[in-house]
């Protein structure tokens, strides 16, 4: 949970609001408080993207299906504002850490807890499939684990069983690796592809690994649909009921009913022993609105949350003997990136993650081509990173056109990196900065490049910022030439970050960007 940053509005229709939940790709999540003293989650749209239809009739169709779904399983729709900009919804706010977060700082459930998580999963689903809805994106970032048992959130690409599968882009919906092969190949979305993401999310759950492993999401979601689930080193019975669930076939998959009565648990999920000690992850509540009295933060970005899901830290003490305290979010998808960590317990997943630095390398060189294309409208790039990036990486770009604080002058932007939380005793990871002006879209030409540091150097959490042009050039043949002012060429500017191990060895681990209008130095 963090502060309030100057460009967020003290309220939302009737909630104070005391602080950002998270970030995604729709918009904002603030915790806010009812005039009667109510905690509520609130969802705020993105100015950017209120002008795209398509964007707007998603989140009202997630407003409608939150409001027509109330179960013990879901949060449940409070209040909305869906008539004129902003637009928000309000849920219930749920204090507890996600799926992905328990394992990735606690480990694996053992296998007691695990079979009751199937089981409480299992009810939920059968909960919201009686309303004919299919949730379409489970996974382990979006079933929070609450003091009333597992909830699950996001419902930002749920529809009727009826509706088609495809979403505005024609991409199927959901996240590889947890996304069923009919929904894949042959665009069916029905309540058997929620039992599969179900098994992929408790395989998940019981070894702290990726359930189709990493890698690019064409790659992952080849192995989901013709390779088996990893279910190395679970106990015999656990593995069994999670093939069944994953089963290519979904006739053969067995149906929520069934499912608990394969678990044939006598304890409830929040009496088991390991399960308890969670509840307590959650941040504390703030009293008042947390605003920072100085300068914020630029504004998050999120990686995909199409990538394969965390995997556990190396060398941690036995999970559940102590709690910590750590937040948790409803309504969207965490909002920083957990991805696996190249070289530590991913193998070569992302690209060259078990490579180790030659030394300290300068400023990164062409070594091919460059592809990466920012498209503004659509925030997205047209060619995915070549490796994972880090566990918790976080990356932001603010220009002088839209920095609140007034620091960053007209004309120039601030890129920053960081980790959000310490990552102790790890080798160098090098991050250089790629920066294309729109002149170079449509071309293999390699941007203007920014010298290579250390993520891991000093304090990673705090942000490592660049200024564009100062501290980016070209250095193609042996030359230094000036990066151009961005009023030099308006238009989608894109920023790609790279790991570099030397200057002529590195690849692509995030691709984003930003607009430059005209403006005068």
């Amino acid at each position: 949970m963090d502060a309030l940053r100057a460009q967020d509005p003290p309220r939302i229709g009737d909630y104070v609001l005391l602080a950002r939940i998270g970030a995604g790709g729709m918009g904002v999540v603030y915790l806010g408080r009812s005039p009667g003293g109510r905690l509520v989650a609130v969802k705020v749209v993105r100015e950017e993207i209120t002008g795209h239809p398509e964007a707007l009739a998603r989140f009202r169709r997630e407003a409608e299906t939150v409001r027509a779904v109330r179960s013990a399983y879901t949060a449940n729709l409070i209040d909305a504002g869906l008539d004129a900009a902003p637009y928000w919804i309000a849920t219930e706010y749920v204090a507890g850490p996600t799926l992905a977060r328990a394992v990735r700082e606690r480990g694996p459930f053992p296998v007691v807890t695990c079979r009751r998580l199937v089981a409480a999963m299992a009810e939920g689903l059968a909960s919201v499939h009686a309303y004919g809805v299919t949730h379409r994106d489970l996974k382990p970032q979006n079933v929070l684990l609450g003091s009333q048992g597992p909830q699950l959130i996001d419902f930002g690409i749920a529809r009727g069983v009826e509706q088609t599968a495809l979403t505005q882009d024609g991409q199927a919906p959901g996240t590889p690796g947890f996304t069923a092969p009919e929904v894949l190949t042959r665009n069916e979305v029905g309540a058997a592809a929620d039992v599969f993401a179900l098994g992929a999310t408790v395989a998940y759950a019981a070894t702290g690994r990726a359930p189709f492993g990493g890698g690019d999401a064409a790659a992952v979601s080849y192995r989901a649909v013709h390779e088996e689930i990893d279910t190395a080193g679970v106990e015999p019975g656990l593995a069994a009921l999670i093939r069944a669930c994953v089963e290519k076939d979904p006739a053969r998959r067995p149906g929520p009913a069934e499912l608990i009565r394969w678990c044939a648990v006598d304890t409830a999920l929040v009496d088991d022993p390991a399960y308890q000690p969670l509840v307590a992850m959650a941040e504390v509540v703030p009293d008042t609105p947390q605003r920072p009295p100085n300068a914020p933060a630029p504004a998050i970005h999120d990686l995909p949350t199409q990538g394969p899901p965390p995997s556990p830290p190396p060398s941690r003490p036995n999970p559940w003997l102590v709690a910590a305290g750590v937040g948790a979010v409803v309504g969207i998808a965490v909002a920083t990136a957990v991805w696996l960590l190249p070289g530590n317990g991913g193998g070569d997943a992302g690209g060259n993650g078990g490579d180790k630095p030659d030394g300290p390398p300068g400023y990164i060189q062409d070594i091919g081509t460059s592809r990466h294309a920012w498209n503004g409208l659509r925030e997205s790039c047209n060619l995915p990173g070549e490796e994972q990036p880090p566990l918790q990486f976080q990356y932001a770009v603010t220009t002088g056109e839209n920095d609140p604080t007034g620091e960053i002058p007209p004309g120039k932007a601030e890129i920053g990196y960081r980790l959000k939380y310490e990552e102790p005793n790890l080798p160098p990871y090098y991050v250089s900065v790629e920066v294309k002006p729109p002149h170079l879209l449509d071309t293999d030409e390699f941007g203007y490049v920014s010298k290579a540091a250390d993520l891991y150097e000093g304090d990673e959490t705090q942000w490592k910022n660049l200024v564009y042009p100062d501290d980016f050039s070209d250095r193609a043949g042996g030359k230094v030439r000036p990066a151009p002012p961005l009023a030099d060429d308006p238009g989608e500017w894109t920023v790609v970050y790279h790991h570099a191990t030397s200057d002529k060895k590195h690849r692509s681990v995030v691709c984003h960007g930003f607009t430059a209008d005209t403006v005068s130095e």
